[in-house]
């Protein structure tokens, strides 16, 4: 019986569409910060591309803990939606206007659509 809970307490984390995301982006900051590598590319979109599968699934993976649907529990279509909305506004809007590290990038936004697909069809399953 525990190891039949253990299965549901970890499923979106055993996802390999939330794993290799989770693993990528550590790498990627481990190299920019750590070493100072930035590969032009890479650090301009794989975040972006990232942000809202690894955000989306550790909210995905507390509500599943604390909600009495537990592994049945899914994200609406409209939660995902205004996830990625509030981002993007976030980070390509408002946060460019206060400071010199953001840039305003629209490819940001697209990254944050494919972002978002991606966790809806593989990830809030």
């Amino acid at each position: 019986m525990a190891y039949r809970s253990f299965a549901w307490i970890m499923h979106v984390i055993k996802n390999p569409y939330f794993f290799i995301p989770v693993v990528f982006f550590a790498g990627n900051q481990v190299l920019e910060k750590g070493f100072g590598i930035f590969i032009p590319w890479i650090h301009s979109y794989l975040d972006d591309l990232l942000a809202l599968p690894v955000i989306l699934g550790i909210t995905l993976q507390i509500y599943r803990w604390i909600h009495p649907m537990r592994e049945t529990f899914r994200l609406k279509k409209e939660h995902v939606f205004v996830a990625f909305l509030y981002v993007s506004l976030v980070f390509e809007g408002i946060l460019p206007w206060y400071s010199d590290h953001y840039v305003r990038d629209y490819w940001d936004i697209l990254c944050y659509g494919i972002g978002s697909f991606v966790f809806y069809f593989k990830i809030n399953r």
